[in-house]
């Protein structure tokens, strides 16, 4: 049981969201007069020498709320990188405009077309995978905290305060489907999955195309490897 129960191996990735949203319910509690002054800049100094810890890998936990602030980062980050990868393709698209390949359909050879032309279908799909990101996004930027186990709290402490210094657009107001959704990890599994699937289609063609029989492209040695065996291989 204990190994089936157990999850902080996984939890570990979400220690500093756990801290930042601890903190935010302190200051709420402080504001709603449950704390005093003291007792919050104590709780404060004592989140930031456990964060200290937690950095060398002492200590995990999780909440709730961890899961959205940790997957909004990550989702950022992904954002930035496909924002990156989309100018890169119209940047070389407009670049080789002039270059012609042929066009091919179940492998074979059907019409000619511009290499830009190509490459901006791809372009197209990440474009989507862009707008759809955003949209993921949008989905999970909605703040629990404050929710309880199931039927809010009686603190009377500001939730909206809490959302505003966790950076979320919006508030759960319901208790109990706060407590209970996880709809935004679902988007996220299905807009990976979408995702990849047009990396995995990119890369198929490039690999296609940089084989002796195509050779239509090189792959830089940096990004390739070779066949122990037959080193005329890439």
């Amino acid at each position: 049981m204990e190994a089936y129960n157990e999850s902080l191996s996984l939890d570990k990735a979400f220690y500093a969201e756990d801290i930042d949203g601890s903190i935010a319910w302190a200051r709420a509690n402080k504001n709603a007069g449950i704390l005093t002054e003291k007792e919050f800049k104590e709780i404060e100094r004592g989140f930031g020498i456990v964060r200290k810890e937690w950095d060398s890998d002492s200590f995990q936990i999780k909440s709730g709320v961890d899961e959205r602030l940790w997957l909004r980062k990550k989702l950022h980050q992904i954002e930035d990188h496909l924002t990156s990868l989309l100018k890169v393709i119209v940047s070389r698209a407009e670049n080789d405009i002039d270059l012609l390949l042929p066009g091919y359909t179940h492998l074979q050879r059907a019409q000619p077309v511009r290499w830009s032309h190509w490459l901006l279908s791809y372009g197209a799909c990440f474009a989507r995978d862009l707008r759809a990101l955003k949209f993921v996004i949008q989905e999970l930027n909605y703040c629990p905290l404050g929710c309880g186990a199931l039927s809010g709290n009686v603190f009377n402490v500001d939730r909206r305060a809490i959302a505003d210094e966790l950076g979320f657009k919006e508030l759960c107001m319901n208790s109990m489907d706060a407590v209970s959704d996880r709809d935004f990890l679902l988007k996220t599994m299905g807009w990976g999955s979408d995702f990849m699937l047009h990396v995995s289609r990119i890369a198929e063609d490039l690999c296609i195309y940089s084989s002796q029989e195509f050779g239509f492209v090189k792959l830089a040695d940096a990004y390739s490897t070779g066949s122990s065996l037959m080193p005329q291989k890439k």
